[in-house]
């Protein structure tokens, strides 16, 4: 039986959702090892004049606690 845990994660990024939530997968996968999935639980961005400048993603990372 496997056991998991949940961690929340927030990252940013100056490009995209998708490139956001995977920088907070390789920096997480630094500390936490056997990362099985995320969840993208919220989205936002910034917006500066008529400009998006900044998207950002909040992640349920779960891995297998040994």
């Amino acid at each position: 039986m496997a056991v998991l845990k949940v961690i929340e994660v927030l990252s940013n990024s100056n490009s995209s959702w998708e490139d956001a939530t995977k920088k907070a997968v390789k920096h997480a996968s630094k500390t936490v090892k056997n990362i099985r999935s995320v969840y993208v639980q919220d989205q936002s961005a910034i917006v500066k004049g008529d400009e998006v400048t900044e998207f950002r993603v909040n992640l349920k990372v779960t891995f297998e606690v040994n």
